[in-house]
């Protein structure tokens, strides 16, 4: 197959085995980068008490969180300067540099030392490396959507970039695969002291087969007839955000499209992760297994609503997700609940928890300056048996739990314990996590919810890389489709964890936080109906 140019036109016809070629080289390089990226998220849970002072587990964890989300934040600004890169001096050189900078900072994880040996600059040094990772990212995704689109024939664009929406979804599933395999060969103890750490150096493997790769890849047709021709951008960021029209459809793309796209991706995935280990207790092997299944079950449809946009359209394929997923989510988690920890929903609804304290406060990330509150100390406990529970006015400068008709006053650990044992809390479970049942689980039915969130995933993501290649010029079309795409899925996406856990903990609702996406999701299908127009019918090889 050839793209739809004819060969005397001047523009250099592609056959369908380099399509193929360009497809896989640029899939290949970009799963190993999103493997490095997720190995972190993956594993915030469980070396948050590692980098950071212990005392409170919750605060621990939202700091750990608040690291993974700078990295997110530095995203858009990657774009911009890899962006502009890209734009000026072309797609495979700067996609080279993207990765090499991505593999070295998630090696160089795997080496560092611990709170406990050298204290805060344990996690000023994590926030470093993980704010490099961040900028590399936020260069990547643009070169290899626009690269592989570039080489892509008009009619087929968007089951081709589909191949690179896989990636990310398999680089989550071979970072889960790989935590697996250290933690099931290695026993705990030795997992927790130097384990966690052989994910990290893995990287430096990936690493080297992504460079050799890419480094067999030629620049993109498109690029070097710009080249050619002398229509680059000569400040491709000025073009892209401060020109009309341009600017306007960066704008509509954000919210019209990826940052409800970049919210449905991360709640299908990450949040229903720490929502089964985090809030449901489940232990580590039983939530990776379900989660790789349901990735392996969903990440065909990925292709499947890639070439559906083909033929009916992208933009409605992205809508129609993220309606349906605003429009389920809070259910399909009552139902993860249901099936997945029944014993803990019949304690949370016939045991009503209230907590009335003073000075009871929201630590986002902790400081050496932090202090814990009785009051604090009593939510964070609360919390981490995977309990809602409802604030009430203090009745005295002293912090009072009511579990049940049971009521403890001040903060005693001991005491909040036997309250919830005498008033039934689940402990049928093995001794490592007692509060969940392997046994009551009704396996099949949280697959199943699971792999519905994939699909939702696959429908909105599926789509999006056609979708933002075809929005704008050829000239811009890195740095233009990288800013939104990474400001939809680095902050609207990536701060997900952060803020519905934050909101979690500060309501006392474990379902409170899936209003962050639903609100988002609802916001982007409202812009995107109203404001955005179909993409899939526009000649980029006829551009130039």
């Amino acid at each position: 197959m050839s793209t739809a140019a004819p060969a005397e036109s001047g523009k250099r016809v592609i056959s369908s085995a380099e399509e193929r070629r360009v497809i896989v080289a640029s899939s290949v390089g970009t799963v190993f980068e999103w493997y490095d990226f997720y190995l972190y998220a993956t594993l915030a849970p469980f070396f948050a008490s590692l980098f950071f002072p212990k005392g409170n587990e919750t605060a621990a964890l939202l700091s750990a969180f608040v690291t993974y989300a700078a990295g997110f934040l530095v995203r858009p600004f990657g774009a911009l300067i890899f962006g502009r890169i890209g734009d000026l001096v072309g797609r495979k050189y700067t996609f080279l540099v993207t990765i090499a900078v991505m593999g070295g900072a998630t090696a160089l994880v795997g080496f560092l030392p611990t709170f406990a040996t050298i204290g805060w600059w344990a996690p000023a040094m994590l926030v470093t490396l993980r704010l490099l990772q961040g900028l590399a990212l936020g260069g990547e995704y643009g070169g290899a959507a626009t690269y592989v689109a570039e080489h892509a024939p008009d009619h087929r664009r968007g089951y081709a970039t589909s191949w690179i929406q896989t990636t990310a979804t398999v680089g989550f599933f071979m970072a889960l695969l790989v935590i697996y395999a250290c933690r099931a060969w290695i026993s705990p103890a030795d997992f927790a002291n130097w384990g966690w750490r052989i994910p990290f150096v893995l990287s430096l493997l990936l690493l080297a087969i992504s460079i050799y790769i890419r480094l067999k890849l030629q620049e993109s047709p498109i690029f070097q007839r710009l080249k050619a021709q002398g229509k680059r951008s000569k400040s491709p960021i000025k073009d892209s955000f401060f020109k009309y029209p341009n600017n306007k459809y960066a704008a509509l793309a954000l919210f019209g499209a990826t940052a409800g796209q970049g919210v449905v991706w991360y709640t299908g995935q990450f949040y229903a992760l720490f929502f089964l280990t985090i809030t449901l207790k489940m232990d580590w092997k039983t939530a990776y297994t379900l989660i790789a299944l349901s990735l392996l079950l969903g990440t065909a449809f990925f292709i499947v609503f890639g070439a559906l946009s083909d033929k009916i359209g992208r933009l409605k394929i992205i809508l129609l997700g993220c309606l349906i997923a605003a429009l389920t989510y809070i259910p399909l988690f009552k139902a993860l609940t249901h099936y997945g920890n029944p014993a803990l929903e019949k304690y949370q609804d016939s045991v009503p928890v209230t907590i009335a304290g003073t000075n009871c406060k929201m630590h986002i990330f902790v400081t050496p300056f932090t202090k814990f509150s009785p009051c604090d100390k009593a939510q964070d406990f609360i919390a981490k048996q995977g309990l809602s529970f409802t604030k009430i006015p203090a009745q005295s400068d002293e912090v009072i739990v009511k579990i049940g008709s049971v009521e403890i006053k001040g903060y005693d650990e001991a005491k909040l314990k036997e309250a919830m044992k005498a008033t039934g809390y689940p402990s049928g479970g093995p001794k490592e996590n007692p509060a969940f049942n392997k046994a009551e689980m009704n396996f099949p039915m949280v697959l199943l919810i699971l792999f519905i969130m994939v699909i939702y995933v696959t429908m909105v993501y599926g789509p999006i890389a056609a979708f933002l290649v075809e929005l704008f010029p050829a000239n811009i079309r890195y740095t233009s489709m990288s800013l939104p795409y990474h400001i939809g899925n680095g902050w609207f996406g990536g701060m997900l964890p952060l803020i519905a856990t934050a909101w979690v903990a500060a309501s006392g609702n474990i379902y409170q936080g899936l209003w962050y996406p639903i609100i988002v999701a609802l916001v982007t299908v409202v812009v995107g109906f109203l404001f955005l127009r179909e993409t899939k019918d526009v000649k980029i090889h006829e551009e130039v």
